[in-house]
């Protein structure tokens, strides 16, 4: 018993060691994030929807830790439920956008001269155009809506990702190891799927990681600039969209949706830095 617990044991100190005490903190609020979006009822056995006019503008209370909205809306339920939207639609975002930037970096570094110029000279120019910026152009060609903001976001994002992994792929591809296994006589695709592949995609996960919590913020963004999900949908973004009207009388109606993206988006970035070995203690 002993010796096989052991080893599993020094593995949860080890990770444990690595995360630190702001790692392990932000891996708490993870692990609640998602079991906020995957049985919301649990945290929150409410309705999301479920109006009560007698009850509308309630500030924080027992019976209403995070108050009521103008339809007498418990604001808590609204945001644990709201985590599946906000977050999927992060996951959704970052995970378009690493596709793209995985086929624009593989082409651009393991392609001929002229198309890793060409690739390069329109991953530099798109990166060099804000985030948001890109997504606001995006969504006006395409029209508001979820679905536009997740696409736009995604877009938005590819060059960056594109960007990191064409440096690393063509890094890994002047390596001493791939070019012995090239002489050995490997095939070309046993070189890339054991090789280049693998030591070029490795930073990604942490950079994606990031990137989550990032497109969280710009998805709320555009969603609270009417461009993404509207309300009364829970999504946190559109939570701030409807509180704005009433910031100054009913301030919980944006401070908790807008504290819910700030928790979510620091402890993907700190999560993020300590998975891609850039963090500290």
């Amino acid at each position: 018993m002993v010796t096989v617990l052991a080893p599993a044991g020094l593995a949860v100190r080890g990770t444990a060691a690595r995360l630190g005490p702001t790692g392990l903190l932000a891996a708490v609020v993870l692990v609640l994030l998602l079991l906020a979006a995957l049985w919301p009822g649990l945290l929150a056995p409410g309705a999301a929807l479920a109006i009560a006019p007698a009850d509308a503008f309630q500030p924080p209370s027992w019976a209403h830790p995070f108050g009521t909205d103008e339809s007498g809306r418990d604001i808590y339920t609204r945001v644990v439920h709201g985590t599946a939207p906000s977050v999927g639609i992060g996951i959704a975002a970052t995970a378009i956008g690493v596709g793209g930037g995985l086929v624009l970096g593989f082409a651009a570094g393991l392609g001929p001269r002229w198309l890793d110029a060409a690739i390069g000279r329109i991953i530099e120019v798109l990166f060099a155009l804000p985030t948001l910026v890109m997504a606001l152009l995006l969504v006006a060609v395409m029209g508001p809506g979820t679905g536009a903001a997740v696409l736009a976001i995604g877009a938005a994002t590819a060059p960056g990702y594109a960007r990191i992994l064409r440096a690393r792929v063509r890094g890994v591809a002047r390596s001493d190891y791939v070019a012995y296994a090239r002489w050995e006589g490997a095939h070309p695709v046993s070189v890339f799927s054991r090789h280049i592949a693998p030591n070029a995609l490795w930073p990604l996960v942490g950079v994606a990681t990031l990137g989550i919590g990032q497109a969280v913020v710009w998805v709320s963004a555009l969603s609270f600039l009417g461009f993404g999900a509207l309300p009364p949908s829970p999504e946190w973004g559109a939570m701030l969209n409807a509180g704005r009207v009433y910031i100054s009388s009913a301030w919980w109606m944006t401070i908790f949706p807008g504290l819910a993206i700030v928790v979510t988006a620091t402890a993907l970035t700190v999560l993020g830095r300590r998975v891609g070995g850039t963090g500290r203690g």
